[in-house]
């Protein structure tokens, strides 16, 4: 009995053992699938942070010129990598970049032209780069208006610049240009002379006050700077060339407050950087028949049409047939009388009618009114370009008034103006080939109107047009070091001085058309990215015109820009 009894014992003890065993094996087994859910939560949560859509975080230097452009919200770490490869996959943030044309291999535009809607944008700069080239499109989520009051999300706000900022959603870019070389100076008879220009610097703060809305702003020291006293050695400029907020409703509207904004015409206007350009001195058509950098005080909006079309429309104070200092704008509002230099002249174009934006020191209450429409057509994958149309109804400012040559002052009319604005580019897929073009054609109601055709001067005088065009052809060279080289050749005709000018300069009839203003252009050089935001560049500007004693201003400059 007592061996039956201590071997039942024995059983109840190994069956209570091998119980306990089991359920302790069964705990195990459920804390280790909980542990392997939650680190696939913890992926899956990453990645869906790396997919949000971006808000509408725009660069100022960039991305807020050009409204399709996509925004920029990804990790400081980006900012600190530099330049990484085309094909890298990560799924942060898109975020404009500098040199779109230079740098963009053909499979990153045309990865920008084909991209999904919902698709997450590449960090890395070559296809920043492409997008941008592209003017691509954004495909954010919509937003009802309610949730623009919701508070923004813990996440890495930085928007723009080179190393994460101490400011939650501030970032602040940098870009500049220097020049050197040598010029003819058509003022001392086409004299060679040496010279030295530190042409700008540019600082670019961002600030994301949440998901929806961005404050964009960029300050420019042109030219050294600005001083007093005469042995400070600095004659330049310290501007605002933008300020405004951006507030975002969905990807087909996004409303941009009134500020100070570039007038949406011409791609060279909206991206200026030096980057973005292979000569030296900007692009000719730039300088004359579009004032590039042409700011003004505006409000507008913006957004997507469809896949591959994209719209701007902006309501900016109107340009100004004035040309001279503050000296000749009375406190009145109206010009002072004893002659002043027109804004609009056959000798520089609209270069000098740029309103002022401080101190309530325009001439007019006159609004003007430009539509622009960028297009990237899917079936032609590293082909972008953009149209764009600007009407001002009046140009003549206030007491504006003609001089007789008796000397006495009789007041000028309306004078309606119109721009017209077309430009294309284009990366050959699987080529280093690109190619640009650009047309501009401004028109004026009634050139009699103009103070450059009423001041006595018949050298500068204006007929019912000015046009231009230019084309340009380039190629990319992929250095061992991987160095981009880049030759180029640019082709540009201008006119500012057509038939048809009328006004109280008359010494040489109707038409008297000096030449001065029948310009061609031909500029062939090189441009070297050691990486997207540096290019170091020289290249040589043949100048012909029509006048009598031709142009004399050939030139041969080199130069180093940088956009980070």
């Amino acid at each position: 009995m007592l061996a039956l009894s201590a071997a039942a014992a024995q059983a109840a003890d190994g069956a209570s053992r091998s119980t306990d065993s089991a359920a302790v094996k069964a705990l195990m087994a459920k804390i280790e699938s909980m542990e392997q859910r939650i680190n696939t939560l913890q992926v899956e949560l990453k990645d869906a942070k790396a997919k949000k859509p971006a808000g509408l975080g725009q660069s100022a230097s960039l991305a807020s010129r050009s409204p399709s452009a996509a925004v920029a919200l990804s990790p400081a770490k980006d900012a600190r990598n530099g330049a990484l490869k085309a094909s890298d996959g990560s799924s942060s943030a898109f975020k404009p970049a500098s040199n779109a044309m230079a740098l963009a291999d053909t499979k990153d535009v045309e990865a920008a032209n084909s991209k999904p809607a919902e698709a997450p944008q590449s960090s890395s700069p070559a296809s920043r780069l492409a997008a941008a080239f592209a003017d691509s499109d954004p495909k954010p989520k919509f937003i009802p208006a309610a949730d623009l009051k919701a508070p923004p999300p813990a996440s890495n706000k930085d928007l723009f610049g080179a190393a994460p900022s101490p400011v939650p959603g501030m970032r602040i870019g940098m870009y500049g240009e220097i020049k050197l070389g040598s010029m003819q100076n058509p003022a001392a008879n086409g004299q060679w002379q040496n010279g030295f220009d530190m042409a700008r610097l540019v600082l670019l703060p961002t600030y994301q006050v949440n998901d929806y809305i961005t404050f964009n702003a960029e300050l420019e020291w042109e030219h050294g700077g600005t001083a007093f006293d005469n042995d400070d050695k600095l004659h330049g400029a310290v501007e605002v060339e933008q300020a405004f907020f951006d507030v975002k409703f969905n990807d087909h509207f996004t409303l941009r407050s009134p500020g100070i904004d570039l007038i949406p015409i011409s791609f060279t206007n909206l991206y200026h950087e030096p980057t973005l350009f292979y000569s030296v001195q900007r692009p000719e058509l730039a300088n004359g028949l579009i004032p590039t950098t042409w700011y003004a005080p505006s409000a507008g909006f913006y957004g997507k049409i469809v896949d591959g079309l994209n719209y701007q429309f902006q309501v900016s104070q109107s340009a100004e047939d004035f040309g001279d200092n503050f000296d000749h704008r009375g406190d009145n509002g109206h010009i002072i009388s004893g002659g002043y230099a027109g804004g609009i002249t056959g000798a520089d174009a609209l270069a000098l009618s740029k309103a002022p934006i401080g101190d309530f020191r325009q001439l007019s209450n006159e609004l003007a009114y430009t539509l622009r429409l960028s297009y990237t057509p899917s079936f032609l994958p590293g082909f972008a370009g953009s149209s764009a149309i600007y009407y001002s109804p009046n140009v003549t400012p206030r007491g504006a008034y003609a001089t007789q040559p008796d000397g006495t002052e009789t007041p000028l009319g309306r004078n309606a103006m119109t721009i017209f604005n077309t430009e294309a580019r284009y990366r050959v897929p699987n080529t280093g080939l690109e190619l640009r073009g650009e047309y501009a054609y401004v028109h004026f109601s009634n050139p009699e109107n103009l103070r450059a055709n009423n001041d006595l001067d018949d050298t500068n005088n204006v007929g019912k047009s000015m046009w231009g065009y230019s084309g340009e052809i380039a190629y990319h060279f992929r250095a061992p070091n991987d160095y981009d080289i880049v030759p180029f050749y640019r082709y540009t005709r201008q006119n500012f001085q057509t038939s048809g000018m009328l006004g109280s300069d008359l010494t040489n009839g109707l038409n008297n058309i000096t030449g001065s203003g029948d310009m061609t252009f031909h500029d062939v050089g090189v441009a070297i990215f050691p990486n997207p935001s540096l290019v170091y560049k020289i290249n040589y500007t043949k100048v012909i015109d029509h006048s009598a004693t031709g142009a004399m201003s050939d030139r041969v400059l080199a130069g180093v820009g940088w956009l980070w």
